[in-house]
């Protein structure tokens, strides 16, 4: 388990993408622990917010193999925390696609998962034109509702029979650190890896930000003019709100629970 520091009682690992990528590499050649697939949640700002209203939710993040810092104000504390390692975001698309360059030496097999009906498929597409050879074990857009027990277990089922190497969960946070929590025991791949908005971006559904905004935590800003009406209540209630209640922990006025 990687070093980490606690923001707002949220686990934040002390890692950059290469040393999640040597994680992978690591996981993937030894296969499977017995009892559960490994994961990785990319979390930021609104993840540790929610997991303030949603017990569930935080120890989903504090129960993951890695909680990499997807936001750039997790890693300005985890500095100022004295982590000085901790230069750069573990953006998910960027982590996405390091992990495909890797791969396409490696051999290592994906499986897709989340994103609107054909949304997997373009992306998918995609990046076999970026990665020649690039080794697809399957693709599944879930339905927007909470499948059956009968229908869930027909999907972990198609999974294991695929054998991916690693699976790609972009089904947007909470909702794929919950399904990570809850899967990862049921399915024999190496390893998860929750990776937010990355199948609509690599699809080209969604515009990003440019990267020197990106770089300088000013992506939120870019996605709320783009997406004003999905994304208002996130950056413009949850980024005061964190701010307050880092307040009262660096105070002492408040301590946040890890459980």
């Amino acid at each position: 388990m990687a070093d980490c520091r606690y923001v707002l009682g949220t686990k934040v690992s002390l890692v950059q993408i290469p040393d999640v990528l040597t994680a992978m590499e690591s996981w993937i050649a030894e296969r499977l622990r017995p009892e559960s697939a490994r994961y990785v949640v990319t979390t930021n700002v609104y993840g540790v917010m929610n997991a303030q209203n949603d017990a569930i939710h935080r120890r989903a993040i504090n129960d993951a193999d890695l909680a990499v810092p997807d936001g750039m104000p997790l890693v300005w504390l985890t500095r100022w925390l004295g982590a000085r390692q901790m230069q750069r975001r573990v953006y998910g698309p960027d982590l996405f696609f390091a992990a495909c360059e890797v791969a396409q030496r490696k051999g290592w097999r994906h499986f897709f998962y989340g994103g609107a009906p054909g949304v997997a498929e373009k992306m998918a597409e995609v990046l076999r034109n970026r990665f020649p050879g690039l080794q697809v074990a399957g693709i599944e857009s879930p339905p927007f509702r909470k499948l059956t027990a009968e229908e869930d277990a027909a999907m972990c089922e198609r999974v294991n029979v695929a054998a991916p190497d690693v699976m790609w969960i972009g089904l947007g946070g909470p909702k794929q650190d919950l399904w990570m929590a809850e899967h990862a025991p049921r399915l024999r791949v190496p390893v998860l890896v929750g990776v937010g908005a990355a199948f609509d971006f690599f699809a080209g559904q969604v515009s990003q930000a440019p990267r020197w905004m990106r770089e300088h935590g000013l992506e939120w800003f870019y996605r709320l003019v783009v997406e004003p009406r999905r994304l208002w209540y996130r950056y413009l209630v949850y980024n005061p709100w964190f701010v307050l209640c880092l307040l009262l922990e660096v105070t002492g006025l408040k301590r946040f629970p890890r459980d």
